[in-house]
């Protein structure tokens, strides 16, 4: 099929419910490494990763020989079936989870399915159905995921469900309490405590999280956060579930998982997007006691596929013998420090925030009203566009710019990165002054 039959083909015969960055739709022909080409030939430098989820390059060599001999192996069997691949990533992902005692895994095909086996398992464990979960989060597509998510825009009619509800996050930017941090004591996470009392019965199965809020903007919560939430959510007979769609795998630098930056360990961890590499795997892992909780009869068809298991083990390794966790933190810190120079040059930026390759600005109109400038992010992801340049789009208001480049991208991509940024930018500016 050429351009225009994708497009015409597209059109007619997918949900147009599926939304799209552009004016005009980019059809993507190839990838590879930190690269993408569209159907005219043009490369592009991705700054975006497929939503997170390219986190060792697209196309590597190393995963994509796992997945050819996985092929020529095994495509295939009913999971009631053991295979080596599954068993082999489960006892990988125990090795590198916090704590010791997440050794438990669950193995589906997205994070919304992962999201989904984690409140099951916190209801199962507990005994309780009522769930915590925050503002401006972003849990999956299915009915349950789009119950828990905490933004408007991505829960299309019928997706409330009764027992869940939602507390303040701690988006400091557009603190709700209209306070400034370190002064403000923490209050967003002290309203956890409030809405438990509030507006659940006092005993919860658990609370769910981003340790960075990925469609919400990239929103990071200061250090203390989560460490006053866990003691309340605890105290109140829940489990923590740290959702690390987004965050997991050395994206935030340093760690495997975003949540270590925050210094608690979760009762249930999820993880998707980038420990596929591109091939659809997610996981549930889960203490011993609340796995063991889920009794009964379960299965995933797909889940923990052979292909896909075996990806994502040699995403694992790749990340742990390539120094990833290292390259992301120092990547990271050139990648804000860059971020930080063009804030200072343009006032359309009004706040650089994220961790590791795990980055987003907030355009806003004003730096003193914080009007968010929507249209304005509309037209630098166009501008960004022609100047071959592929980044995110997110938050409450659409107005941020989220960057998640793949993990093993060296000073260069960043130093390219930020000269196309700041010339998409200026662009914009320039527009605007025109009007």
């Amino acid at each position: 099929m050429n351009k225009d039959e994708i497009l015409l083909a597209r059109q007619q015969y997918l949900y147009p419910a599926v939304f799209h960055f552009y004016r005009d739709p980019l059809v993507v022909v190839r990838a590879r490494d930190q690269h993408v080409w569209d159907a005219d030939g043009n490369q592009y430098l991705d700054f975006f990763g497929g939503i997170v989820t390219i986190s060792v390059g697209h196309a590597n060599p190393r995963v994509n020989r796992a997945v050819h001999e996985q092929v020529d192996r095994l495509t295939h069997v009913s999971p009631v079936l053991v295979t080596e691949p599954q068993a082999a990533l489960a006892a990988k992902i125990a090795s590198v989870t916090p704590g010791g005692r997440l050794t438990k895994s669950f193995f589906t095909n997205s994070g919304t399915e992962a999201n989904e086996m984690a409140i099951l398992t916190a209801r199962c464990a507990t005994g309780s159905s009522e769930i915590v979960a925050l503002r401006h989060s972003y849990h999956g597509r299915s009915s349950l995921g789009m119950a828990l998510t905490g933004a408007g825009n991505w829960r299309l009619p019928g997706a409330a469900q009764p027992g869940i509800v939602h507390a303040h996050n701690a988006y400091c930017y557009r603190c709700p309490f209209g306070a400034a941090y370190p002064g403000c004591e923490l209050r967003c996470a002290r309203d956890v405590e409030e809405v438990i009392r509030t507006t659940t019965s006092g005993r919860i199965a658990g609370f769910i999280g981003e340790p960075i809020q990925g469609v919400g903007g990239f929103i990071t919560p200061p250090k203390e956060y989560f460490r006053i939430v866990a003691g309340i959510v605890r105290n109140y007979g829940g489990l923590f579930i740290s959702d690390e769609v987004q965050t997991a795998w050395g994206r935030t630098g340093g760690k495997w998982f975003g949540i270590e930056h925050y210094d608690v360990v979760p009762d249930i961890l999820t993880g998707a997007k980038g420990l596929g590499n591109g091939l659809p795997i997610a996981v549930t892992v889960a203490t011993p006691e609340a796995a063991g909780a889920v009794r009964g009869l379960t299965i995933s068809t797909f889940g923990g596929n052979p292909v896909a298991a075996a990806a994502a083990r040699a995403v694992l390794d790749f990340v742990g013998e390539e120094n990833l966790l290292v390259n992301t933190a120092e990547m990271g810190a050139l990648l804000r420090e860059r971020l930080e120079e063009l804030r200072e040059k343009h006032p359309l930026i009004g706040d650089v925030r994220g961790m590791g390759l795990l980055q987003a600005i907030e355009l806003v109109r004003d730096r003193e009203t914080k009007e968010p400038a929507v249209q304005e992010t509309a037209a630098l992801m166009e501008a960004a566009r022609e100047n071959r340049l592929l980044v995110g789009k997110g938050g409450l208001n659409g107005n941020v710019i989220r960057i998640s480049p793949p993990m093993n991208i060296g000073r260069g991509d960043v130093e390219e990165f930020a000269r196309l940024l700041d010339s998409s930018l200026a662009r914009v500016e320039a527009a605007a002054a025109k009007c």
